[in-house]
């Protein structure tokens, strides 16, 4: 039987080979293992183009149609995740692709969007830093979020559960987005707002709808401008959802007190990117899918994937 060649994509952490057992695969598959971003699509098509298996993180490196052109060999690729909205599925099927995803135990976005929350508004990180720095004692008053408002866009699964979450700190919680109901909201214990009001009430707001051309740019300068000069705007979902000029502009201006952001337009983040040099946002490397239990979990049902797609039966097939 030939062999296979497998690989393994942004693998930034150097974790694929630890947390998987990729010796059920090994007598019929090479794996080799890239853990560094590819710069542009041609070195990813020169890199990639004699191997028939491809495992990608999400959208860290996208599959676009002239991509799937350059990648002869590829028959099998495995994304972490149901979706990948990096992924140019027309195409992976007319080339004959097949596509399987990886599925979550647990997010881990929601404690990390928590972790945002109080980094805003009790600065840990950064007396933290002070400390480590040398610098003697406190300089920094924060607020108390019991009691206060979180407004949440986007109520599925993930926004759910941080309402969830804020409710148990004691926070109130509004809800808007383009689908939302009132009557879903009762269902999950929240309030009901416009996207106004949300924006305009709101102490924090917390973004988790899914990105597509619907949502692209869903908040605005006109929403940000709504917001209250004391409020906080928190994105864990993508960063196309948010104008980031606008944000920019708002934050140079400091009409609302900060941001965090986990997720943006162009990842990495350029070093050279403005929002580097604010110092009321605070800016993480898209850590919201990152652990080691999620890693584990993902690149495990890799393995059990192309073992069982050796078999004719791919599982959690998305195209």
């Amino acid at each position: 039987m030939t062999r296979l060649r497998c690989a393994i994509l942004d693998d930034y952490l150097n974790l694929a080979l630890d947390v998987a057992d990729w010796g059920k695969i090994s007598d019929r598959v090479d794996v080799t293992v890239f853990n560094h971003h590819f710069p542009s699509q041609e070195a990813a098509a020169s890199t990639l183009k004699d191997f028939e298996i491809v495992c990608a993180m999400r959208e860290r490196t996208p599959f676009s149609r002239a991509l799937f052109a350059e990648l002869p060999k590829l028959k099998l690729l495995l994304t972490s995740g149901m979706r990948n909205a990096a992924i140019d599925m027309e195409a992976a099927k007319e080339r004959g692709v097949v596509i399987c995803g990886t599925q979550y135990g647990q997010d881990p976005t929601a404690t990390l969007t928590m972790g945002l929350i109080l980094e805003l508004t009790r600065g840990i990180g950064r007396e933290n830093a002070r400390m480590h720095a040398g610098e003697l004692w406190q300089t920094f008053a924060g607020i108390e979020i019991e009691g206060r408002t979180l407004g949440v866009v986007g109520l599925g699964k993930l926004g759910s559960k941080i309402a969830g979450l804020a409710k148990a700190f004691g926070m109130k919680v509004i809800a808007w987005s383009p689908n939302l109901t009132p009557q879903r909201c009762k269902e999950a214990g929240v309030t009901y707002a416009s996207k106004e009001e949300l924006f305009a009430n709101a102490d924090i707001v917390t973004i988790h709808v899914v990105l597509s051309q619907r949502s692209r740019g869903l908040v605005g300068r006109d929403d940000l401008g709504r917001m209250k000069p004391t409020a906080f705007l928190v994105n864990t979902s993508r960063g196309p959802i948010v104008d980031e000029q606008a944000l920019l502009e708002t934050l140079q201006q400091k009409k609302i007190a900060g941001a965090a952001v986990d997720v943006f337009s162009v990842e990495p983040l350029p070093v050279d990117h403005p929002f580097r040099r604010l110092d009321n946002m605070v800016i993480t490397p898209h850590l919201g899918y990152v652990s080691v239990d999620a890693v584990r979990a993902h690149y495990g049902q890799m393995v059990e994937a192309i073992n069982v797609w050796f078999k004719g039966e791919p599982p959690r097939r998305l195209a």
